[in-house]
């Protein structure tokens, strides 16, 4: 099926009805208690007098690119919150790995739901409709800090895995059934294989490390997540709107598309 064929509505549809069955299939699931295990790191080392030295400072660049992205798009609701979300995981990721244990670690996930909840709200004003884009925003933000919060009081993560995958899962849905408003898609393609990559790391963390010891695959996995955000940062510094024409011929409308200079 054609990306021009697909009538307006049945995205809306499809996409709405992957967030209902997803969510439903979390009440199929027993409650996700939070491994204790996950704290303990391959590379504890202390230098400087930091501990966890390596997993510490490889959130700055976080803050870099946070930063950047804050100063340049402050005045878009959903990129500042996007930015605002990559600026403060480098400080809680960096406030969690100094001593790891549960309490730190919600300073360190509610940033990224911040961004997480960002990217959805920013694919849907982009690809499906502005305005259900900007009203998504804050219930998705709410969403994913409900998340965190019913973690700590139950100790069931179910919620936050779903605030952290699903908009990976419907920002993949949208890409496929609208076409794009704007140039540069390659630097989403480029942001999902780096965070798809970070996510290969964080699973190898002892593995790489017992390779030589020098860095461990949760150090490496910071590097290839702030990248991934580095690249969704270029999209938004070199987008291009792309003009939609419309030509009427005899069996009906046809798209072509040119790309605009930038406003």
């Amino acid at each position: 099926m054609k990306l021009t064929s697909v009538k307006p509505d049945r995205p809306v549809l499809v996409f709405l009805s992957l967030m209902v069955v997803s969510l439903a299939a979390l009440l199929l699931l027993p409650p996700i208690a939070q491994d204790q295990g996950y704290h303990r790191f391959a590379d504890e080392r202390t230098l400087l007098g930091v501990p966890n030295f390596w997993n510490v400072v490889s959130n700055l660049p976080f803050i870099a690119v946070g930063a950047v992205g804050l100063r340049q798009f402050y005045r878009h609701p959903a990129t500042f919150m996007l930015f605002l979300g990559v600026f403060l995981t480098g400080f809680g990721s960096s406030y969690y790995h100094w001593d790891p244990n549960d309490s730190a670690l919600f300073w360190d996930r509610l940033p990224m739901t911040l961004s997480f909840a960002a990217i959805l709200a920013l694919i849907i004003k982009e690809r499906m409709s502005a305005r259900a884009g900007t009203i998504l925003l804050w219930p998705a933000l709410a969403t994913g800090l409900f998340s965190l919060l019913l973690w700590r009081w139950t100790d069931d993560l179910r919620l936050y895995f779903w605030a952290q995958f699903f908009p990976g899962l419907a920002v993949l849905s949208l890409f496929l059934l609208y076409p794009a408003k704007y140039t540069g898609t390659r630097y989403w393609i480029v942001a999902v294989a780096l965070y798809t990559l970070a996510k290969m790391f964080e699973f190898t963390d002892a593995a790489i490390y017992s390779a030589g010891n020098l860095l461990s695959g949760h150090t490496l996995k910071h590097f290839a997540a702030a990248a991934a955000c580095l690249a969704i940062l270029r999209y938004f510094q070199v987008r291009r709107p792309i003009a939609v024409n419309a030509k009427e011929t005899a069996t009906g409308p046809i798209r072509s598309f040119s790309t605009a200079p930038r406003p």
